[in-house]
């Protein structure tokens, strides 16, 4: 995953200048006796085959439609996406369509246009969209963006099943099979659990790969790991809610014990570390999508095979999943929004969503749980049915999370990118201060973000 590092302010002075020079690549989709033109950025896939099937997409819709779609890809290197949504944004001019990671369509919410039809439509079809993307993408009562297929992702545990069950001694392929159903022991899926597995595990020389700095795989777990101890750390009108939170020291403590079974290097981490530890062989579990067994089973096929994927583990007050969702926006200054509405509600159809599943294999996940159903998280493997457990399902009893909520987006955002979760355990575990400290600095923080 690429760290989401650069402040709004900050993306406003560059944008300009530094998207003016940018050389995008463009792919035309052509179609005779066109009725229009759209311009969509779409993210650049990690998976090639990702953008492969966004392209066949507009082709279909745009021979049906009689509209000329023009796709240009915006990568997350160097931030490229986030400058170039910050340089339309303030020049009024660019795409109809534009792709924003997770928390762009709050930022830029008064200059996109409201899809409540599309959302709507979709919604009476396929049933209630996560709650967590509702909470980044709808501001003053309107949908600002259509949440995607495309580059959305959760971070379950994935898990080594061979070590897990020689170390730890737990079958996690029997406790979660891949079946709609819950197998033995399921109920005992919590984070005492977790954390004695981690110990044996550790003992045994493959500890769990979790990091534990500042960027956002770290910050994703931890957030997640809260939230189902009860333990936010601001609240839905934007008041901090640390001093005296009970929860939150119950989980800080719950981190820090956790911590002392993790590698002593993973303050450091960044995201592409835990990925390495998995893929070397050398650890029994991590928190991410199937990105990094992708990469095992084109060169460590050994890793790739023994790979499982279960829910989070639950907390006291439930268990939350880290979710990293994108969303489809369109611009209000969009000369053509009636096309841009039609093609996003065609990307998002049951049909094209599973397609772009299908494609990523079983990386992309769609913002609807009915859609959990799809084949290829069965069939996906080896071993198959490895991912089953990836997408949000029903029997998990999940919700999904994202760090900082319920806090408002705009101050939400703030905190993430400067990892407050992280570190303020860090203090706590690496820089000698005690929790008073550590929670004093924290609330000190978040304060400041309040206050803008």
């Amino acid at each position: 995953m690429t760290r989401y590092e650069v402040t709004r302010r900050a993306a406003l002075r560059a944008g300009v200048a530094g998207v003016a020079g940018a050389t995008l690549p463009v792919f035309n989709v052509q179609a005779q006796n066109s009725a229009g033109v759209l311009r969509c950025a779409f993210w650049e896939h990690w998976v090639p085959a990702g953008n492969d099937i966004i392209r066949e997409l507009c082709e279909e819709w745009g021979a049906k439609n009689r509209v000329e779609v023009k796709i240009d890809r915006l990568v997350s290197a160097g931030n490229q996406i986030l400058l170039t949504i910050a340089s339309e944004a303030q020049s009024r001019s660019g795409h109809d369509i534009i792709a924003m990671p997770t928390w762009e369509p709050s930022s830029h919410a008064r200059l996109l246009e409201p899809v409540d039809d599309v959302v709507g439509r979709l919604q009476k079809k396929y049933g209630a969209i996560t709650p967590a993307a509702e909470y980044l993408a709808k501001r003053e009562g309107a949908w600002r963006a259509v949440p995607a297929v495309a580059g959305t992702q959760t971070k379950p545990p994935c898990i080594r099943y061979d070590l897990f069950q020689q170390h730890a001694g737990i079958d996690i392929r029997a406790m979660w099979p891949a079946k709609p159903e819950r197998g033995p022991g399921a109920d005992t899926w919590n984070w005492d659990t977790f954390l004695k597995a981690a110990e044996k595990c550790n003992a045994a020389g493959y500890p769990f790969a979790l990091p534990m700095g500042q960027y956002s795989d770290a910050v994703d777990w931890v957030g997640a790991l809260f939230r189902s101890f009860g333990a936010s750390m601001m609240d839905a009108e934007g008041q901090v809610t640390i001093r005296g939170n009970d929860k939150l020291k119950q989980a800080t403590e719950y981190v820090i014990r956790l911590s002392k079974q993790l590698p002593d290097d993973v303050w450091a981490w960044d995201d592409a570390s835990n990925n390495r530890a998995l893929i070397s062989g050398k650890s029994a579990l991590i928190f991410n999508p199937p990105s990094a067994w992708a990469v095992a089973k084109r060169d460590a096929p050994q890793v790739a095979e023994k790979s499982w994927y279960a829910p989070f583990p639950a907390g006291p007050e439930g268990r939350f999943t880290p979710f990293l969702p994108y969303f489809w926006g369109i611009w209000s200054f969009s000369k053509n929004k009636t096309a841009a509405k039609s093609l996003l509600e065609f990307l998002s159809d049951r049909s094209s969503a599973e397609r772009q599943s299908t494609a990523t294999n079983g990386y992309d996940l769609p913002p609807f749980q009915s859609m959990s159903d799809f084949k290829v998280w069965e069939t996906e493997g080896p071993p198959a049915g490895f991912a089953f457990n990836y997408p949000d399902k029903p029997h998990q009893q999940a919700q999904l999370t994202v760090a900082f909520a319920p806090a408002p987006a705009e101050t939400a955002v703030q905190a993430y990118v400067q990892a407050v979760n992280t570190k303020m355990i860090a203090r706590i575990a690496q820089g000698g201060q005690s929790m008073a400290e550590a929670m004093g600095w924290a609330e000190g923080e978040l304060r400041n973000f309040a206050r803008g």
